[in-house]
């Protein structure tokens, strides 16, 4: 067998040095099921979901933190696998109360997708009651009811996003995320990015916004865009329901931001149904607003202009570049103050 080559189900596969069996077996187009693998960060081997039959290993072992070797000779799908996985499933949905029909994350649930495929209930093993009541702040709800301790919002906190922010706490059964030191959300070094929710393969983490509007079969429509509150350029998916947007999460793989968004990101998307939001230009005279054309007013911006250049110079006029404008704009508005105005008061509003 050559160097670098291993089988995989019957068949001989290639893998690159450093590759696991889980990164092998995806490249060569086999998938290993994983609830605790998160991609671009550290294996842990936590959930035991993608244990794999490797000849002559003493145990099952878990493709997500086995690196792959030459000669390897592995099977992802055998008896044995099988077995093993439908136990580990049961006693996952033992760990809390996942009665999906209740559950915010019912039909976009790895867990229950997981169930579902391999045909388990949580019948055989006593399931935990000791639960704490669920959190309950304006952005993120924690449910630790739904918990299975895979990990992955402690990874996607601590090195995807690096705000450090939460981890695991205590031990045994009593054992869970926390952060602080077991304090809420609000009280700890959380900036709210959301980043764990969209981590997060159970209904453990769910936004507060869509938790009791939106679901995965009743959304019809997706939509890709530009997060539109800074020039970095994020790229997001819009779930529009009813014709509303009820939910944002990241482009995985996309540049510049790979999945990742900011807490403006993630949930500040509302503001567009706001009732205070202008629709219209207005125009203030004998210090009463009145609604105008664009065109008549962009003409009293222009006069006005001419009039204090005219008066008191171009230094007598200053620019403020929005934030929120992708950086071509704030490019033309410098450019502008300074070639077509003729001064260089021009700054940008994020350095307020």
């Amino acid at each position: 067998m050559a160097e670098n080559t291993f089988t995989l189900n019957q068949r001989t596969v290639s893998f690159l040095p450093g590759q696991t069996i889980l990164e092998a077996a995806a490249a060569a187009g086999v998938r290993i099921p994983t609830l605790c693998h998160l991609r671009g960060t550290s294996p842990t081997g936590a959930c035991r979901i993608c244990l794999v039959e490797v000849a002559g290993a003493r145990t099952l072992v878990a493709a997500c933190s086995t690196p792959a070797a030459a000669n390897m000779v592995v099977q992802t799908e055998s008896p044995r696998v099988v077995q093993a996985r439908k136990v580990i499933i049961e006693l996952l949905l033992a760990s809390g109360e996942h009665d999906c029909l209740l559950c915010p994350s019912c039909g976009d649930c790895q867990l229950q997708d997981l169930a579902f495929e391999y045909q388990v209930s949580a019948k055989r093993f006593d399931r935990r009651t000791d639960f704490r009541p669920t959190e309950v702040n304006p952005l993120i709800v924690r449910d630790f009811s739904r918990c299975i301790l895979c990990g992955r919002c402690v990874q996607a906190c601590n090195e995807v996003q690096v705000n450090r922010a939460i981890s695991f706490g205590y031990r045994g059964k009593v054992a869970k995320i926390v952060a602080a030191g077991d304090l809420p959300l609000k009280d700890s070094d959380c900036v709210f990015c959301g980043e764990c929710v969209q981590a997060c393969p159970t209904g453990a983490l769910s936004e507060q916004k869509a938790r009791t509007t939106w679901r995965p079969w009743k959304e019809k429509k997706r939509v890709r865009t530009t997060c539109p509150y800074c020039g970095v350029g994020c790229q997001q998916w819009l779930h529009v329901q009813d014709g509303k947007i009820v939910k944002v999460t990241g482009v995985r793989g996309a540049e510049p931001n790979k999945g990742r968004l900011c807490v403006k990101g993630r949930f500040g998307y509302d503001f567009i149904y706001s009732e205070e939001r202008l629709k219209s230009p207005l125009i203030k005279e004998n210090g009463e607003f009145r609604e105008a054309s664009w065109d008549e007013a962009l003409d009293v911006v222009a006069s006005r202009f001419q009039q204090i250049i005219a008066e008191s110079g171009p230094d007598a006029l200053a620019g403020v570049s929005c934030a929120r404008s992708i950086n071509e704009d704030s490019y033309n508005m410098q450019k502008f103050f300074r070639a077509v105005i003729g001064t260089n008061n021009i700054d940008h509003c994020a350095r307020t």
